[in-house]
Order: structure tokens, then sequence, then C-alpha cells
């Protein structure tokens, strides 16, 4: 069972050290992540720029691009075969609710999905209340082991994925595993403009999250009560509930 592992937090991030420790154990694993930091880049895939690719080391590849275009060429350049697994993390920060559309961790897992390699995405939620040792990166690396093991006995249906958010704490502060449904992560909106020595404009972007928001039996509502979330996402985002009662558009 070889297992391409990825990220979005660069190739020398200490969450993809500790994944990589971690299911080394369970098999061969192949690392394929960006050679820098590249958060927030969701699905993006390199199309218009040259994409170089660096042997780091025995099996470990640094990649100028996207988490996603890892997991391109990993899988079509670089692997000799199919890999058995995609896992993406750990991601240094929760992955929840609607975050999944912004975070290149969860897209490089998707788009294992999208090949049809069963595919997970692991992050630690160091939003939240942090525990004695943070960031506990072998608390996740814990319940990934469990999420891989239940990627590897076929018990998750075709064109889904995995993604597992785990509380920053010691294990035995971790109340356990909920299997749950994304909620919608609001948050609080920011444009921060500033000005350059030279005078011009300059913007970042981006505010805190409305954890209290989460609705109850969420992702988010049930990290905040200590406990590791894992949620089934689907490829099909087609709103089929909406088609009906778009057939007079016709």
């Amino acid at each position: 069972m070889t297992m391409l592992i990825t990220n979005d937090d660069g190739l020398v991030a200490d969450g993809i050290e500790a994944l990589t420790h971690a299911l080394s154990g369970l098999g061969p694993v192949v690392v394929v992540a960006p050679w820098q930091e590249r958060s927030g880049a969701s699905h993006a895939l390199t199309m218009h720029e040259a994409i170089r690719i660096r042997k780091m080391g025995q099996d470990r590849y640094a990649v100028e691009g996207t988490p996603v275009d890892c997991v391109y060429v990993g899988v079509h350049e670089i692997l000799d075969d199919r890999p058995s697994m995609v896992v993406s993390g750990i991601n240094r920060g929760a992955n929840l609710g609607d975050d999944v559309y912004y975070s290149g961790t969860v897209g490089a897992a998707r788009e294992g999905a999208l090949m049809g390699i069963p595919s997970l995405a692991v992050s630690l939620h160091l939003d939240g209340t942090r525990g004695p040792g943070s960031p506990n990166f072998q608390t996740a690396c814990h319940f990934a082991q469990r999420a891989v093991e239940v990627l590897a006995s076929g018990s998750v249906p075709p064109d889904t994925f995995l993604n597992l958010n785990v509380p920053d704490r010691p294990l035995d502060m971790v109340e356990g595993l909920k299997v749950c449904p994304l909620g919608r992560r609001h948050y609080t909106p920011l444009i921060d403009a500033r000005r350059d020595p030279r005078g011009r404009k300059y913007y970042w972007v981006g505010g805190e999250p409305v954890e209290d928001e989460m609705a109850e039996g969420s992702d988010g509502w049930w990290i905040a009560q200590g406990w590791a979330t894992l949620t089934p996402i689907t490829l099909d985002v087609t709103a089929h509930d909406a088609l009906q009662q778009l057939e007079d558009v016709q």
C-alpha cells in the first residue's frame, strides 16, 4: 500500500513530517509537497507557468506549484505505479465547514478522489482551545491512522473523500471521533488597507472565524466540544433538489 503524502504548508512543515513518520509504519510513503507554503490555494492547478520538481531525498520531492499540482505530478510523473491512497496534511489549522472551498489541503485530497484514489485531508484545529504540548501533531497522527484504516477497508463510497479535523490537545484530552456533516464556518470580514513606503495601497484580507455560529451536530460544533471530526465529502456538487424546480427554465 503506497501512500502519496502532500500538504499546503510546504515540504519542511512540522505537520507533514509527523504524518510521514506515523504513516510509514503502515506501508511505503512518497512525499510530494509544495516547495513553499501554498495555504488557501483551494483546487488551483498550474497551467500557464512551468512546474519544476526537485528531488530532496529518498521518496521526497518538492514541487514549485500548488497542492493539486503535487498530486497531479506525483501520480502521473513521479511515482512509477499508481498510489493506493493520497493523504494531505497535517494542516496547521482547521479546515471546517466552508474552509473546504478555500483549503489547499482539502483541494489535494479532492484531486486524489477525482483520480479515483482513496483520499484523506488531515488538519489540526489550532484556532480552538489549545491543550498542553501545542501543536499536538501526534494526536492528529493517531486519528489519521484510524482514518487511513477506514479508507483501506474499502468502506468509503466511490467519488467520496474524507476530511479529518483534530483538536489541538493531548490524545487523552480528546473525547473521541465523530462522523458528522460539514457546518457553515463564517469569518468576520476584514480588509486591512495599508500603504507601502512609496505611498501605494495594498491589502491584507481575512478575519477571525466565528466559531459560535457553527450549527449543532456539525464538524465545527463537535470539535468545539473536544471531539475529532471525520466528514465524508462527495465529488458530486450538483444541487439535485433544484433540478426539478428549474425545469421550466428550459
